[in-house]
């Protein structure tokens, strides 16, 4: 028999009672009670229930007390409501209410309308870091644009240049010989090892590392082991195959959680307690510190741009949705590709220069040497 499930429904039941009729009222949190009468299910049930419904509202939402409409508070409050802000990744959101946060703690109470340019050159500059300066203001940036028509007729950050940071490599790719040393240190079977793998060979990065397990491996349609991965900061998912490499560190560890990363309680690991966590299990193998787990992902793009691999093909593998990173990692193949291939040629120009014969030359050479003898006789 079907059970009608109602919020703020409950059902008594008195045993002590002659007939043991179960009693059924509607019950909200800092409300009196309501008795409905009938049976769950039943027009005068229903009908008592919609009116309770009505006759008690809903609670607001959290926070919209709070605010007094105009300031920033408010602004905070309908920004994360917008679209523009659940259209952002998980990972961005994440890094935005931080300093959103901040901001709103800072200057809730103010006035979204008395906010100058001045102001918002002022904060700017009182952040020492280029990076967090960066982060900062495209926050800001975004916060104060959906103040736009409505609170305000402009946006203040406007017009502010963002800080150029200075060009670097960034993280260190790891190279065959690092590789192949992490490799010999961690056997499989252990999580030093599978993250490893992970990392290297699906060139994953730590946020997706720990999200990955068991579930997400399967058999293809022709028979090829795969690996279904939800990408993140962006990226599309993928769905490639495994390699035998990983493979062999899945089939090493135990199936007991819905994730092969986990802590010592059986938890999920968050992604950066596990960027410490491999850093230490770098430096056990004998590794430099530059080895750290996002140059996996940047050595595992390097190795199949060396392998041949095309730049459309390493798209598909990472998930990147433009050309602009990945082209860097095949142009880079490519160049090395094209340096070997010169210096081939230069080596079987040297080998064709051993074999010239220079007996004639050593003739001409004797002819002018007896010449001199007669001249000087």
């Amino acid at each position: 028999m079907a059970r009608i499930r109602l919020k703020y429904v409950n059902a008594f039941a008195n045993g002590k009672r002659k007939n043991g009729r179960t009693r059924y009222y509607f019950r909200r949190r800092g409300f009196p009670a309501i008795p409905l009468p009938g049976l769950p299910g039943s027009e005068e049930f229903m009908m008592a229930y919609q009116m309770a419904l009505a006759a008690i509202p809903e609670r607001p939402e959290i926070g919209a007390s709070r605010t007094e409409p105009g300031t920033i508070d408010a602004l905070v409050f309908c920004y994360y409501k917008s679209d523009e802000w659940l259209r952002l990744a998980e990972e961005s959101r994440k890094t935005r209410r931080r300093i959103i946060e901040k901001f709103r703690t800072k200057h809730g109470s103010k006035r979204v309308r008395l906010l100058s340019r001045q102001h918002i050159v002022k904060m700017f500059g009182e952040i020492a870091s280029p990076s967090a300066k960066r982060s900062w203001l495209k926050a800001v940036r975004a916060l104060l644009q959906h103040a736009v028509p409505t609170m305000r007729k402009d946006n203040p950050s406007e017009g502010i240049a963002q800080v150029k940071l200075p060009k670097t490599k960034g993280h260190h790719t790891w190279n065959d010989s690092e590789i192949a040393k992490y490799r010999a240190h961690w056997p499989f079977g252990t999580q030093a090892r599978l993250v490893f793998e992970f990392a290297l060979e699906t060139v994953s990065r730590r946020g997706e590392v720990v999200r990955l397990g068991p579930q997400h491996v399967y058999i293809g349609s022709e028979g090829e082991p795969r690996i279904r991965i939800a990408r993140t900061h962006g990226s599309e998912d993928v769905d490639i195959q495994i390699s035998p490499e990983l493979k062999a560190a899945c089939d090493a560890m135990p199936k007991q959680h819905l994730t092969y990363i986990v802590t010592a309680y059986g938890k999920p690991r968050s992604k950066y307690g596990l960027g410490n966590d491999f850093a230490k299990w770098a430096r056990e193998a004998g590794l430099p510190d530059r080895c750290r787990l996002h140059g996996l992902k940047k050595g595992g793009m390097r190795r199949r741009a060396e392998r041949g691999y095309t730049t459309h093909e390493l798209m598909a593998l990472s998930g990147h949705k433009t050309l602009t990173e990945v082209q860097r990692y095949s142009d880079a193949a490519d160049k090395r590709r094209l340096a070997d291939s010169g210096a081939a040629k230069d080596a079987a120009a040297r080998g064709q220069s051993e074999n010239i014969d220079y007996t004639n030359t050593a003739a001409q050479l004797h002819k002018h040497a007896a010449k001199l003898l007669k001249t000087k006789r």
